[in-house]
């Protein structure tokens, strides 16, 4: 009697199991449904800015613009951009991979910046790891990945780096 109550537990178990993750599942489709359409309302504006940019900096002299003159790459900073969270697929692992990738087939001086758990925790054990920043992804803004982006520039102004690169994942669809 006792293995027959064990198992009507084990089913209640199951059963209770299954609808917590159907309600995640409704609740992770309406998030996902929210997130598609604030892309698709972007993408326009997103794509005359990239035109406009690309406009402005064909127009100056590589003397006008500080981004646009040619120099030798020795001092790369590598910028992983992950989440904090998992459960979202190849999400994070893609990113990682493409950035470990990335180190292998270069022969310059590295400087990796982790922004995202997920990338902090790949990279935690690697000495060229130089910041690690869990926290942008708290309280995300325009104005904050503005401060960052800022920084990432002076650093390049400086002579600090010769290149920076961004490793992320772009938004296509949600069977991509």
């Amino acid at each position: 009697m006792a293995n027959l109550k064990e198992l009507r537990n084990r089913i209640t178990s199951i059963g209770n199991t299954m609808k917590i993750t159907s309600a995640m599942k409704m609740v992770s489709a309406a998030k996902l449904k929210k997130a598609q359409d604030a892309i698709v309302q972007m993408r326009p504006y997103a794509s005359k800015l990239t035109e406009i940019l690309q406009k402005a900096s064909s127009t100056l002299d590589s003397g006008e613009n500080a981004y646009g003159e040619s120099r030798e790459s020795n001092r790369t900073c590598l910028v992983v951009i992950t989440s904090n969270r998992g459960l979202c697929g190849a999400f994070n692992s893609s990113i990682v991979k493409k950035a470990k990738s990335y180190i292998a087939d270069t022969s310059e001086e590295l400087s990796i910046v982790a922004i995202g758990k997920k990338a902090g925790d790949a990279f935690r054990d690697d000495s060229r790891l130089v910041e690690r920043n869990v926290e942008l992804w708290d309280n995300i803004n325009f104005d904050a990945a503005s401060l960052y982006a800022e920084k990432l520039m002076k650093a390049y102004l400086s002579g600090e780096y010769d290149k920076v690169v961004l490793v992320y994942n772009s938004f296509r669809n949600a069977a991509v």
